[in-house]
């Protein structure tokens, strides 16, 4: 599904949907580049938060608890920003790391969503080389009685069999 920069791809109607959305694209996407989780920190429901690295396997049996908890997830998001930082790119980094991002499929049933983020691209650098985003995360989100959504965890690092 092709859409304007920034741009979500569900109706305008659909709030929820929307909120996510702009939460797991644009939003994070912004932090990460700028390295600054304080543009995100408020996105996560610290109590009880988990994540998988899926190790770019299909098979579970190789999968890792890899963030136990929010901090410790906390501390690899800002080591990985940070040193994609410092990476001299050849390309805008935001417009870039949004091209090869595509989020399409939430399932929303009751206060929970099944939300599947798809990395798909490559990112120019300066010395001609390129960084390849190519896996799937799956975050599961939790809607808040302020209605806000909240991620509750996520199995991040699935392999990605789409097309390049």
């Amino acid at each position: 599904m092709t859409t304007a920069p920034n741009q979500s791809p569900f109706p305008a109607s659909d709030l929820d949907r929307n909120q996510i959305w702009h939460m797991l694209v644009p939003r994070d996407i912004a932090a990460f580049v700028a390295a600054d989780w304080s543009m995100v920190e408020d996105d996560f429901k610290a109590d009880g938060f988990y994540a998988i690295d899926a190790c770019r396997s299909d098979d579970p049996d190789v999968w890792k608890m890899m963030f136990p908890d929010l901090t410790a997830y906390r501390d690899e998001w800002l080591r990985q920003a940070v040193a994609t930082k410092d990476v001299p790119y050849a390309e805008d980094l935001y417009t870039a790391v949004f091209r090869a991002t595509t989020l399409d499929k939430i399932d929303i049933t009751g206060n929970r969503a099944l939300v599947r983020k798809h990395f798909n691209g490559r990112i120019k650098k300066a010395d001609g080389s390129e960084d390849r985003l190519l896996w799937k995360t799956h975050y599961y989100c939790e809607k808040q009685d302020s209605g806000k959504w909240l991620i509750t965890g996520f199995t991040g690092y699935l392999p990605n069999h789409d097309p390049a």
